[in-house]
């Protein structure tokens, strides 16, 4: 008796072939990905460092002063500017006395060091 075998199925070549294809697709998403989690970071330190420059902006007007001093670690602001800004990201540090004309920086591990912005909030 001989049996009847099914020739359906895929082979194993054609198995390979797949997995290779997908190895590819993958190789080259995730770089592309990790360089959008690390820009969204940067654009998220930015927004912080112009959130933080209208804050001490307003209380030197508000306070007829022209520094202010910021100490920021993980969340915990300067009582200065705490009426001033809400929240602002965490996992950098800034310590900087900031005037009306003077600059500041920001340490983020992610932004490969520090990062220096205008008295405006704009990156230099």
């Amino acid at each position: 008796m001989h049996k009847k075998t099914s020739k359906k199925g895929f082979t194993l070549v054609e198995i390979m072939i797949v997995v290779v294809i997908i190895g590819l697709l993958a190789a080259m998403a995730i770089p592309a990905f990790q360089k959008v989690r690390k820009d969204s970071r940067a654009s998220a330190v930015y927004n912080d460092a112009r959130q933080l420059a209208s804050a001490a902006q307003q209380y030197m007007l508000e306070n007829n002063v022209t520094t202010v001093s910021v100490g920021y670690s993980d969340g915990d602001l300067g009582a200065d500017l705490t009426p001033y800004v809400r929240r602002i990201g965490t996992g950098y540090s800034i310590s900087a006395t900031m005037g009306i004309d003077s600059t500041f920086t920001i340490y983020h591990p992610q932004l490969d060091g520090t990062v220096t912005f205008t008295a405006e909030g704009q990156k230099e």
